[in-house]
């Protein structure tokens, strides 16, 4: 198993791992097959949505707006995904390298995946 793997399983055991509806939605989209739709759909039920507040959609805006100023694209979902974890002061756990830039711009943080050495 992966690093990343391993680590997300981790998070998820000790119940600090929840995704974001629009996440729930860009991961499921675009399946073809019914069977591996509710495959999917049942595993993600491990994760809690947060629920979102006006203040994070105004928030993800600014982010974007930020972001473009200084020449760092992302899309709407990537920026509300900021928005939610600095709003409630929560790392995001990602290998999505888009997030490395956000973090020059934006007060987000990226969860630190553990050492191969540690537990």
């Amino acid at each position: 198993m992966s690093l990343e793997a391993t680590e997300l399983t981790r998070l998820i055991r000790r119940g600090k791992a929840a995704i974001i509806g629009p996440v729930r939605q860009e991961l499921l989209s675009g399946i073809r097959i019914t069977a591996q739709f509710e495959h999917l759909s049942q595993q993600l039920r491990a994760f809690p949505d947060v629920q979102l507040e006006s203040d994070d959609f105004e928030l993800a805006a600014d982010c974007s707006n930020r972001c473009r100023a200084r020449g760092v694209q992302g899309s709407n979902t990537d920026f509300l995904i900021c928005a939610v974890a600095a709003r409630r002061q929560h790392s995001i756990f990602t290998t999505d390298q888009d997030f490395a830039a956000f973090v020059k711009v934006i007060p987000v943080k990226l969860h630190a995946l553990p050492s191969r050495s540690q537990p």
